[in-house]
């Protein structure tokens, strides 16, 4: 019997191998144990609170598979922080989960179709990213549909419609933060050293309309983020500027009417030196107005932590309805070898007004106040990288009221992380 097993494994095998000579099977993993110290990280600190420190870890395992005219992608992963579960544990509390799940293939030979759960990740990830700094990640379900018009040309198109369950009847939706609907459109073309995409995100929230009390119903309110990117590439600078508008209705189903506003333009500097000088303007919300119409630039699934400061005071959680942000910074960058630095510094104030709540006929200063970022990485061999960084706000007394904590006492962020990817190709 072992024998028979045996031979019909072998015919099975030479069979399959003129279809597998075409195929490429990549194996990806992941570990990536991060140290962080807290102590007034998103917000101020102050004497009453302690620090925080704890190591959180993401293991993500990933297999691709590719072939002409079909590709494929399957990845699983896990976040914890350490010691977050007993050493005999039934269940973990973040659990696993499934991050990537999708098949691709070509439906001729510009046209492609991506179905599953996928990574978005468009530009400079402002509106769409992966937010790869967060041991979860950001992965969509939906439809993706790539054009390839000709060599320098792409146009994307993605459709979501989310549902929390295979409910029997009716289709409200409940899980909390999540759009009902998202349709995007990206065009990117490439003119030698000048670039230029364009973006349209139709982004439908769901919200509760009470206007019959004893019956509300659940309704979508859509909001429309358009606008252009450029990007040009000279050998002795680079700049890129962005401008994008909102208009539609916000999550509570207000009126949308908000703008951005982003340029830098980088330079390469003797000994491995670079610097790049820029600035970012989301419109913000008077929040002594009216109230009628938000105002706020939402920049919705982008990669948050990528922008306005590496202690994520600004974006990277609650920021709607909020007075806006203006981001002044200044980056310096030094790479040799295996060895990278980077320090950056930040200047920010708000957008809009903000009534002072000890005399309301009068606004509170707009300055927030100054965030310093520094980090090093070394990179171990072509596996294994190792980085660092600590991070530093000194905030006004407009940045405590908008806050809270204290914005005398200096706040701090500090983290190391350990990052191991193993891989290995099949052909």
């Amino acid at each position: 019997m072992k024998r028979l097993f045996l031979s019909g494994f072998l015919l099975a095998a030479l069979l399959l191998c003129p279809v597998l000579q075409a195929q490429d099977f990549r194996f990806d993993a992941q570990l990536r144990p991060r140290l962080e110290y807290r102590n007034g990280y998103k917000t101020l600190s102050s004497e009453s609170f302690d620090p925080a420190l704890f190591i959180s870890q993401r293991s993500r395992v990933g297999l691709s598979f590719s072939q002409p005219g079909v590709r494929a992608k399957v990845s699983f992963q896990n976040v914890r922080v350490w010691g977050d579960v007993p050493q005999l544990n039934l269940s973990d509390v973040h659990g696993n989960a499934l991050h990537e799940a999708w098949g691709e293939f070509d439906l001729n030979k510009k046209l492609a179709l991506r179905v599953g759960r996928q990574e978005w990740v468009y530009d400079d990830h402002r509106i769409l990213g992966n937010v790869d700094w967060a041991q979860q990640g950001r992965s969509h379900d939906g439809l993706l549909f790539k054009f390839s018009p000709c060599e320098f040309g792409q146009v994307h198109l993605g459709l979501a419609w989310n549902q929390d369950a295979e409910h029997l009847f009716g289709q409200d939706y409940t899980v909390g933060g999540n759009y009902k609907a998202a349709q995007f459109l990206w065009l990117h073309r490439e003119f030698g050293k000048f670039s230029f995409s364009f973006l349209f995100l139709n982004n439908g929230m769901p919200y509760m309309d009470m206007t019959d009390s004893l019956a509300p119903t659940q309704e979508i309110a859509y909001s429309q983020t358009i606008g252009p990117r450029f990007t040009y590439k000279h050998e002795k600078f680079k700049t890129n500027a962005a401008l994008y508008f909102q208009g539609g209705k916000d999550a509570q189903n207000r009126d949308l009417s908000a703008q951005y506003a982003a340029a830098d333009i980088s330079m390469p500097l003797p000994e491995g030196f670079a610097a790049t000088l820029g600035f970012e303007y989301l419109s913000g919300t008077d929040l002594g107005g009216n109230g009628n119409t938000n105002e706020s630039f939402s920049p919705f699934y982008g990669t948050n932590h990528k922008f306005n400061g590496w202690m994520d005071y600004f974006y990277v959680g609650n920021h709607n309805n909020n007075a806006g942000l203006m981001d002044i910074y200044l980056s310096l960058d030094w790479k040799k070898d295996a060895w990278s630095l980077k320090l950056m510094p930040h200047l920010f104030s708000l957008a809009a007004d903000v009534p002072d709540p000890s005399n309301p006929e009068t606004t509170l200063d707009r300055g927030l106040g100054t965030e310093l970022d520094f980090m090093a990485g070394y990179k171990l061999n072509d596996i294994v990288n190792i980085s660092l960084g600590y991070s530093v706000m000194m905030g006004t007394e407009t940045m405590q009221w908008l806050k809270g904590g204290d914005h005398e006492k200096t706040a701090g962020w500090g983290w190391m992380m350990l990052d191991i990817k193993p891989w290995a190709k099949m052909e």
